[in-house]
């Protein structure tokens, strides 16, 4: 059977099983995404050598599809008193120099991305954007240990995140209230010891909000981001971490990559018996099994969709390079997709806006993909991958076609469907936000 006609399959069943549960569950079409998220997470740094910006958003229009902007990241302290910092004062309202979204000046004093989601929140009012806390630091995972270990500490740091993003107290002589409409936690990774501790920090964070609500009139919103490594999320009670929060952002990536020798799929919707290693949970349907069984609701899954790919060079031209050996990560290609760039360092212009070995992004995939790269459509896993044999290069990484798919899955899942879904990261979309406008599309099917 052709490779086309195993997607048309696919597209097949999903579509029916969607409209299926549409029929059985009428309230699906109360609005515009279902009542469902559609997240976007914006890196502060992106503002540097990607030269991305809130005001691409706007410009682009997926602004005008994102339910939420989840803005990465706040560090955090844990001495001489638990608080949150700023990672980069000069990226998140100190530069002068980025664009405006509105196309008025930023009178100041509050400049950078800061100023740029003030205007954006204008143009778009519904839109909810969180601070997330954390990230991938070791400094950030040390200190979140520390703070929420004690009662006094976790009270300290929540008190200090609201005080400084949500009621907007930036600096001296610098205040932006409402600036953020809530937080997302993004603790990397809690350890067995942390278990009760992760479940009151969030708790602590719920009872601070709605106490601050309760003066405002506003419900905000409290997230966290959740692993799709079993090894990671036995370490979290997530029912009742659940119960703190109105949604999870729930990885949906790095099931596979450089870190592996073997090439494998590294967003795959489902299993397959072909994979060497089919049945340890490496796919986004068993991660979903898994949380819903642990007692997470359904509408509170938020499903991660990469727009990334993983890389890996040295793969013999068997199978298209699936679950073949390697030699090393793929080196980083230019991101016109006609070479590989020559210094990672950032000093030369044109590369993969990520600079890293083993990566790419899925603007500068599909760049690939129209110059000598051949594309692969897996049926059974809703994956794509493409292969060079002459390079002996394979990327797996979402297109249009398993991102719109994977937003049927979130519809069809179960009644009701699940949560949504949300990207990481906007930067590395194409110009023209084609990744989140075919969420936007699969989730209002």
């Amino acid at each position: 059977m052709s490779n086309r006609s195993f997607k048309s399959i696919a597209q097949t069943f999903l579509i029916s099983a969607f409209v299926f549960f549409a029929c059985a569950h009428p309230s699906l079409a109360q609005d515009r995404y279902h009542g469902k998220i559609l997240g976007g997470y914006f890196e502060e740094w992106s503002i540097y050598y990607a030269g991305y910006n809130i005001a691409n958003l706007q410009q682009n229009g997926v602004a005008d599809k994102l339910t939420h902007l989840i803005y990465a990241f706040s560090d955090l302290t844990a001495t001489p008193t638990p608080a949150c910092t700023f990672a980069d004062t000069w990226a998140d309202y100190q530069s002068p120099y980025l664009p405006s979204v509105s196309g008025v000046a930023y009178p100041g004093p509050l400049y950078g991305n800061f100023a740029a989601i003030q205007q954006l929140k204008q143009l778009h009012p519904k839109l909810k954007v969180l601070m997330s806390i954390g990230g991938a630091s070791s400094t950030n995972t040390a200190a979140f240990v520390t703070a929420a270990s004690t009662e006094a500490g976790r009270k300290a740091l929540v008190s200090s995140c609201i005080n400084l993003f949500v009621e907007g107290n930036i600096a001296p002589d610098i205040t932006a209230p409402g600036l953020f409409d809530g937080f997302n936690i993004d603790w990397e990774f809690p350890t067995a010891s942390d278990t009760q501790h992760f479940t009151a920090l969030l708790a602590e964070f719920r009872k601070q909000l709605d106490a601050l609500g309760k003066k405002t009139g506003k419900h905000y919103v409290m997230s966290f981001d959740s692993p799709a490594g079993a090894q990671n999320y036995v370490n979290i009670d997530l029912k009742r971490a659940a119960e703190q929060v109105d949604f999870l952002t729930i990885d949906g990536y790095n099931y596979a990559g450089s870190w592996d020798t073997q090439t494998n799929d590294a967003s795959p919707l489902f299993d397959s018996k072909k994979d060497p290693s089919y049945g340890q949970g490496l796919d986004i349907n068993a991660t979903v099994d898994a949380y819903l069984k642990a007692g997470v609701p359904p509408h509170k899954y938020t499903m991660g969709v990469p727009l990334y790919g993983a890389g890996w060079t040295g793969v013999p031209n068997v199978n298209n390079g699936l679950y073949q050996n390697s030699t090393g990560p793929s080196p980083v290609p230019l991101a016109n997709g006609t070479g590989l760039c020559a210094d990672t360092s950032g000093s030369e212009a044109g590369c993969d806006l990520l600079l890293t070995a083993g990566t790419a992004t899925y603007s500068t995939l599909e760049n690939l993909a129209a110059n000598g790269y051949s594309s692969w459509f897996d049926a059974r896993r809703i994956a794509v991958s493409l292969y060079d044999p002459t390079l002996e290069t394979f990327y797996t990484y979402d297109n249009p076609e398993t991102a719109f798919l994977k937003m049927l899955y979130i519809d069809a899942r179960v009644p009701g469907g699940l949560g949504g879904a949300y990207v990481w990261a906007v930067k590395d979309d194409d110009a023209n936000g084609t990744m989140v406008k075919t969420m936007a599309q699969g989730l209002e099917y």
